[in-house]
């Protein structure tokens, strides 16, 4: 933990990139005052540093991206570890103690800032100055026929043999979903083939599927051009749900809290213990829920009722 040491007299501001974080103080030891960080915001103001490199124009192009990476990767460790303590004591309304209402909800308004900054980034600004060098990410509407026809072989071939949709009823429950995994929700109108007429379906996306692919230059002779798994799946939704028609969709993605914590005095088998503890952490609490940033007011509500999470803890997101 990151601390300070300061008279009563004068205690500085501490600053990050973007924001100014507010000291926590202890009782006086020694007769000095003892003023410690608050090792969350500080940790989120760590990552706004991380991230004016990917703003800077005088970095190299790629590593703009990889720090942007690196940006996103931190955020996911940040919720694994850190929020669970923030969230549960804002659902039972705690307004004392380190972890509390307020701490939550401040920690949420930074989170978002720093999530819509790299959404920004990414589309006004890598994406743009990539497509200058002749790197393309070809979203559905801009393929040509020869394109479409490629990816859609491609779905049937690669990707369509691995989902498995499921539609919601009381004998179908929402089903398990594991930590950071790419998932699709959809709205349906009509009746299956059983008669059913399920109105959400979910469709979990395997992690051994590449997520993004480069079209062959047999048609993408000019540059490289990129499509994104998640854009393939988007595009060849209503091949899933023959006979039904698809009326709205979105990707979601959930972030588990996954610290491993085990007090090797308490266990019997350690090695045991970690082992359960491992695969447990693929499903633990829910601390954030991203979605497209198009998913409908009645989707996001329906995915934040089934992770019993908080309005602030949804994140709507423009891009991959």
């Amino acid at each position: 933990m990151s601390f300070s040491v300061s008279t009563p007299s004068s205690i500085p501001a501490i600053e990050g990139s973007a924001a100014v974080f507010t000291t926590r103080t202890s009782e006086a030891l020694g007769g000095r005052r003892v003023d410690l960080l608050d090792r969350d915001h500080s940790i989120l103001a760590f990552n706004e540093r991380v991230f004016d490199w990917a703003v800077r124009p005088d970095v190299p192009l790629l590593e703009r991206l990889r720090f942007l990476c690196i940006v996103s990767s931190n955020l996911d460790e940040f919720f694994e570890v850190r929020a669970a303590a923030h969230l549960t004591a804002a659902q039972q309304g705690e307004t004392k103690g380190e972890y509390n209402v307020e701490s939550f909800e401040a920690l949420a308004l930074k989170a978002h800032e720093l999530v819509d900054r790299q959404y920004a980034l990414y589309n006004d600004s890598l994406m743009p100055a990539f497509e200058a060098h002749g790197i393309h990410v070809v979203s559905h509407g801009e393929r040509s026929g020869a394109q479409k026809r490629w990816v859609k072989d491609y779905f049937l071939r690669d990707v369509r043999p691995l989902l498995i949709p499921v539609g919601l009823d009381p004998s179908h429950p929402f089903p398990q979903v594991a930590n950071k995994s790419l998932n699709f929700i959809v709205r349906l109108k009509g009746g299956d083939a059983f008669g059913r007429s399920n109105e959400i379906a979910i469709v979990k996306i395997p992690r051994i599927l590449p997520r993004v692919i480069r079209l062959p230059a047999e048609v993408a002779p000019k540059g490289v051009q990129l499509v994104t798994l998640s854009s393939i799946i988007r595009s060849h939704l209503a091949d899933l749900f023959p006979g039904r028609e698809v009326t709205e969709f979105s990707q979601f993605r959930v972030t588990r809290h996954s610290d491993l914590a085990v007090d090797e005095e308490d266990v019997r088998n350690l090695r045991m213990a970690l082992r359960q503890g491992l695969q447990h952490r693929h499903y633990g609490q829910a601390v954030r829920l991203e979605v497209s940033s198009g998913c409908s007011r009645y989707m996001s509500d329906f995915l934040l009722s089934q992770f019993n999470l908080p309005a602030a803890a949804l994140y709507r997101v423009q891009g991959p």
